[in-house]
């Protein structure tokens, strides 16, 4: 159901208000770019600073620009369960395709908690839900065996796996087979995980490379290995430069220096130290991106 460059958009701000036209411009360049669904309110959208209304409103607006032309997939997950349906109800109602769930932070379930949470929210919305393994953020790891058990309720399709454990996505593959799709969280995994049996990407860099990305993804999907390594490759430095810092400063910083949006952050996150943005601008321009 979902393949491909699938970006991880930026939330776009501008006097600390969502900079609508920014966001609307982002979107469309990415539609022309080749991207193949958008992602609003994930974790480089900074959902964790966007107040219920400002994260409805992304949503919506990211359905009415992309208009039915590539799927939107709205993150809506939460460390609660109740307000997580709250807002996946919320998502369906405005519109969108699917819904990314993150493994619920801080609260620390068991995986028998997991398994619980994202059954009780899939039965609670009639939606495809992609769930969302990130121990980085969460300090939990979802297991294979606990998403082979999730893989056998009809509207969980997808896992965006950001381990980057290339072991834990081969066992992932092997358990469910084609009962869910594989997804990248990482972008510097994405072209191993697509050919261990993967689908495609949740990209950060496919905010300043669409293109790219998305071609890298076809290839592989399509066989095309010597192209989609060379675009690997290419997308290297790149992918590195957008872990500079916490993400996503390095990636509106990058956008900023591209003349795409303000460079604009919510606390606690900040602006970039002065040494890591000058080394970040010459990853861009010898990308050739500015």
């Amino acid at each position: 159901m979902f393949k491909g460059s699938i970006v991880a958009i930026v939330t776009p701000f501008k006097d600390n208000k969502l900079d609508e036209k920014a966001l609307t411009d982002l979107i469309e360049w990415h539609i022309s770019e080749g991207t193949n669904a958008i992602v609003p309110c994930g974790t480089t959208g900074e959902s964790a600073t966007l107040e219920y209304d400002e994260h409805y409103r992304v949503i919506e607006l990211t359905v009415q620009v992309v208009n039915g032309r590539v799927p939107v997939i709205a993150g809506t997950g939460a460390n609660s369960t109740s307000e997580t349906i709250m807002m996946t109800e919320r998502a369906k109602s405005i519109g969108a395709d699917g819904a990314l769930l993150v493994v619920p932070y801080y609260n620390k379930p068991t995986q028998e908690g997991l398994y619980l949470h994202y059954k009780t929210v899939a039965e609670s919305v009639d939606i495809p839900i992609v769930l969302y393994n990130v121990p980085g953020r969460t300090s939990l790891n979802m297991l294979p065996q606990t998403v082979a058990r999730l893989a056998g309720i009809k509207n969980i399709v997808a896992i965006k796996e950001a381990t980057g454990n290339m072991a834990q996505v081969s066992e992932i593959i092997n358990l469910c087979g084609d009962r869910i799709t594989v997804l990248s969280g990482d972008d510097f995994t994405t072209f191993p995980l697509i050919m261990l049996g993967g689908a495609g990407t949740i990209s950060v860099s496919a905010n300043v490379a669409p293109a790219d990305l998305a071609a890298m993804c076809k290839a592989a999907n399509n066989g095309n290995i010597e192209e989609a390594r060379r675009l690997h490759y290419k997308l290297e430095p790149l992918n590195k430069g957008m872990f500079i810092e916490t993400n996503p400063i390095s990636v509106k910083t990058a956008l900023s220096l591209m003349g795409k949006i303000e460079e604009e952050l919510r606390l606690p996150l900040c602006t970039m130290a002065a040494d890591n943005r000058e080394k970040l601008k010459n990853i861009l321009i010898n990308y050739g991106l500015i």
